[in-house]
């Protein structure tokens, strides 16, 4: 499936560079839409900032307060347009904002705002929002502090839990509909031509070291590399010396931390959306896959792009803030069961207070800076990915001079979702009596329609439906569906983004590594070499980005 020497004689229309969300969607786009395409990923997709987010679907009730109402319109749009063609990913959640008399926006203007939110979603499915009282808040939420409490607000929007699994059906979509979608092929460079053209991109496979080049000349290039966009401009060459094609730095990242608790005395049936007290901060608390999902941070970051971790003191800051919130809860640092990090690939700004920067997502065309067939993704969030590729794709018809099809991703569904609302029952039926139910009901939920894909492994290899360790309804299908059908490679992939296994067991998913490792070489063929090289850069991985610092010294 990676046929480098076939990839270097094709001539391609669209190569994007980064397999983020936005990235993946922009090739699925451009693939539907009949565009000869290439995607170039480092590392695996959704690897980065996407695999790094809250897990909401949502309209952005906070970029109100700066006036962002395009945006806010846009998001809940493609909120509605996610519910529909990924029904299996993507579920309404209903979300409850408190109101004390220490918060910065009075009752009345939340109230406000509620409104407001709902004008721009007028074509919504979800129920519109209601405001509680302090007794009916009580009433729901018992155990949340009640001094000073003026009432609440809730509503509506979306959760994806698994917001690796939204990308990686965009990306598989993206495959079927004829895309190259590479991952772990990382970019070395960029030949910049006398043309003020970017004519070949350099890479190398970073799994073999095998390197190719890939002819870019009648290609239009497409960066959403997110927080590395600066980075890949910077690879550009013209007779192997570098060549500026940026003339000002793009990004300007912020960090976002979150931490994962078991579920904890007081602990709310639904998800709350507070404003933290020491900063007026909004940050949420949000019941995922059986616990509870804390975050975010918001801060300026420069550090390394490749190892982004919470810190102790974002760490202390989440439990402190829920601790204030739900006294009952009385958090520590030892019930943190996983933490993870990512930068926000927002547009650089000198000064600004990192909340109050754009979400607002940019198309840069560098014809600005001398090159005309680049533009550069600044921004983008994982709610309106659909809507970026789209404005991308109709940008590449135009650099190339030709009349853009209509764009299909608005209706047409994922993989997993076509005819799901029959697999279930199905599926069922029919491995009901070989297979533990509550497995088959995750792997629905999980895969959707897909789901029968993985049951059919087990219909070839009954030991394939054993789970992977008790605790859990995964199964060992899943670690060799993924390396068959899903471009998994590495264990971080299997356990991290193909399943949620290493976040949501209390041991960062180490007790599953050999049990997995023994199923793929049974049937992938991985070797006890393999496995020992991939168990210990799954103990590096998890070190160096999930496992807080006060638990490594």
């Amino acid at each position: 499936m990676r046929n480098f020497p076939e990839i270097q004689n094709t001539a391609y229309d669209l190569i994007v560079i980064g397999g983020g969300i936005n990235g993946v969607g922009t090739a699925r786009d451009g693939a539907l839409r009949g565009l000869k395409t290439l995607l170039i990923e480092k590392d695996d997709f959704a690897s980065g900032t996407s695999s790094w987010s809250t897990r909401l679907i949502h309209g952005g009730l906070r970029y109100l307060e700066y006036f962002e109402f395009n945006l806010v319109r846009e998001s809940l749009r493609e909120r509605e347009v996610l519910l529909h063609t990924a029904p299996h990913l993507v579920h309404p959640l209903q979300l409850t904002i408190p109101v004390y008399d220490w918060s910065s926006r009075a009752y009345w203007e939340i109230q406000a705002g509620m409104i407001l939110y709902d004008i721009l979603s007028f074509d919504k499915t979800l129920p519109p929002h209601r405001m509680l009282r302090p007794q009916q808040f009580q009433q729901l939420f018992r155990a949340a502090e009640k001094q000073g409490l003026k009432g609440g607000a809730q509503y509506f929007d979306g959760q994806v839990e698994y917001a690796e699994r939204l990308d990686l059906e965009v990306t598989l979509s993206a495959q079927n509909s004829g895309a190259e979608m590479l991952n772990y092929v990382a970019v070395t460079g960029l030949e910049k031509g006398e043309n003020n053209l970017i004519t070949a991109i350099h890479c190398q496979d970073q799994l073999s070291g095998e390197k190719f080049t890939v002819n870019s000349t009648q290609a239009i290039v497409i960066n959403t590399a997110g927080p590395w966009v600066d980075e890949i401009c910077g690879l550009a060459r013209r007779d192997s010396e570098p060549v500026a094609i940026v003339n000002e730095r793009k990004i300007g990242g912020t960090k976002g931390s979150h931490i994962v608790v078991d579920p904890f005395p007081g602990a709310p049936a639904s998800a709350l959306y507070v404003e933290a007290f020491v900063d007026k901060r909004p940050y949420f608390i949000i019941p995922w896959l059986g616990k509870y999902l804390i975050g975010t941070t918001d801060h300026r970051y420069d550090g390394s792009l490749d190892q982004v971790k919470a810190s102790d003191d974002e760490i202390d800051y989440l439990i402190a803030e829920t601790n204030r919130v739900m006294p009952a809860a009385q958090l520590t640092r030892g019930d943190v069961r996983f933490t993870y990090s990512g930068v926000r690939p927002l547009p650089y700004t000198d000064g600004k207070k990192a909340g109050s920067i754009t979400r607002n997502h940019i198309l840069y065309d560098h014809s600005a800076d001398g090159v005309n067939n680049l533009i550069s993704l600044i921004g983008g969030k994982l709610t309106t990915y659909r809507q970026v590729g789209e404005e991308m794709v109709d940008k590449v018809y135009g650099k190339l001079g030709r009349s853009a099809p209509p764009c299909p991703t608005l209706t047409q569904p994922l993989p997993g979702a076509e005819a799901y609302s029959l697999s279930l029952e199905t599926g069922m039926d029919k491995y009901g009596d070989r297979l533990e139910r509550h497995s088959i009901q995750h792997l629905f939920c999980v895969y959707g329609a897909r789901a029968g894909e993985v049951l059919a492994l087990v219909h070839g290899a009954p030991e394939l439906g054993e789970r992977i360790i008790p605790s859990l309804p995964d199964i060992k299908a899943q670690a060799v569906f993924a390396v068959q059908a899903e471009m998994a490679h590495t264990l971080v992939d299997i356990c991290r983004r193909r399943t949620a296994i290493a976040m949501v067991t209390d041991d960062y998913g180490f007790s599953a590594l050999a049990g997995i490792c023994q199923t793929l070489m049974d049937h992938c063929g991985w070797t006890q070499g393999q496995c020992d090289e991939q168990i210990q850069k799954y103990h590096e991985y998890m070190e160096q980005n999930c496992i807080p610092d006060y638990c490594l010294n």
